[in-house]
């Protein structure tokens, strides 16, 4: 997915005709300054920390300033900040308005329903998550018929809005949707929808692009700003790969299985912290590439679950012992496998042959995984 930073994502809202203030990305208290000595926006302003992660105004990442020296002040703050394992690279100058009321509109991709699916309130803001779901309108969203009167009306009555601010809701509404579809959006949310001098503004834009769509969306294809170093290399390499929070490395073949190998390891105490889907190669090239990533991550012991089933298990195999010689020393770990399906005996013998762990059963590989992280992990965190 690509996640939309708070400016782009406005960005795209002004494009679709969604009301937003004025604004000014700024990555220095000089560049702040210059938006003030230039008339672009006129003090008060509202300064807030472009991170891909919720919660900032709870947070410190959002803050007002009134005079030029506060403003200085703010900035030179809130830059280089370091915000829910975010470091603040660049922040939105924005002109504090007289906010009437915080509303609340987004539209999501409802995987279960299969469907979009509309979700407002008329208490926006940042309180939003902890609203009671009686206080929150949801409709699905017929992805063929899209919005339709009735459904705007619905939203307006929930809102309480007088006639002419209703008349602007149907319009916001309209392009929120539009948005959604055309590019091809997992999430696009406003909040808050503030209602600002009897007209409505969005205070804040949150966007996400199916990762999947790039191809119909190359304007999005330099945006870097949800993915990790090793995750950009990847996404060029075109292998699906994901930093997590634990120190076991995952490759298997195929989303499901992937997900899967996560939720097993979890069971029995494991803590992933990299995973990695060879989807249904057996290209040795891609093989080795894969996991020559993987050991730029620094895992402490690497758990690969492989079911072969137009992936030849041999062949995969190969390509592991491959790479494996072209690890530097500092860098190596341990690998455990399991292996199932096409060629399995063979490629279990020659991962054997190499000196790597290689089992058919999942549970007494996944515990071997386990059991060789351990002490890897326990001498890490006494050095």
């Amino acid at each position: 997915m690509v996640k939309l930073a708070e400016w782009r994502g406005k960005e795209l809202f002004r494009r679709y005709g969604i009301p937003v203030p004025n604004g000014r990305v700024v990555r220095s208290a000089a560049e702040a300054d210059e938006v003030v000595r230039s008339g672009a926006i006129a003090l008060p302003l509202v300064v807030k920390a472009q991170v891909l992660a919720g919660g900032r105004g709870k947070g410190g990442a959002v803050k007002f300033a009134t005079t030029p020296d506060e403003l200085r002040s703010v900035v030179t703050g809130m830059l280089g900040m370091p915000f829910k394992d975010e470091t603040v690279k660049e922040v939105l100058l924005e002109p504090k308005v007289p906010v009437g009321r915080e509303l609340y509109l987004s539209i999501a991709l409802d995987r279960s329903a299969r469907e979009p699916l509309l979700i407002a309130s008329g208490q926006g803001g940042v309180e939003i998550e902890s609203l009671a779901d009686d206080q929150l309108v949801r409709i699905d969203v017929h992805p063929f018929a899209g919005l339709t009167l009735y459904e705007k009306r619905r939203v307006s009555i929930a809102f309480g809005l007088a006639p002419s601010v209703s008349k602007e809701l149907g319009g916001v509404l309209d392009s929120l949707w539009k948005a959604f579809q055309d590019e091809d959006a997992e999430l696009v949310e406003i909040n808050p929808l503030a209602v600002v001098d009897g007209h409505l503004v969005a205070l804040d834009a949150k966007v996400i692009i199916e990762d999947d769509a790039g191809f119909r969306h190359p304007e999005y294809a330099e945006i870097r700003d949800d993915r990790t170093p090793l995750e950009e290399i990847a996404r060029e390499k075109e292998i699906a790969f994901v930093q997590l929070d634990g120190d076991i490395g995952v490759i298997a073949n195929g989303a499901g299985l992937t997900m899967a190998t996560l939720d097993v390891l979890a069971q029995f105490g494991g803590k992933p912290g990299v995973f990695l889907d060879l989807g249904g190669t057996d290209d040795p090239v891609k093989v080795t590439d894969a996991f020559l990533l993987m050991a730029k991550a620094h895992p402490s012991v690497v758990f690969l679950n492989i079911f072969g089933g137009v992936t030849r298990c041999d062949t995969v195999a190969k390509g592991l012992v491959a790479a494996m010689t072209q690890v530097p020393d500092s860098d190596r770990f341990p690998l455990v496998a399991r292996i199932r399906g096409n060629n399995e005996d063979l490629g279990r013998q020659i991962l054997q042959s190499a000196g790597i762990t290689a089992l058919s059963d999942l549970k007494a590989s996944v515990q071997a995984a386990i059991a060789a992280e351990q002490p890897r992990t326990a001498r890490r965190a006494a050095v």
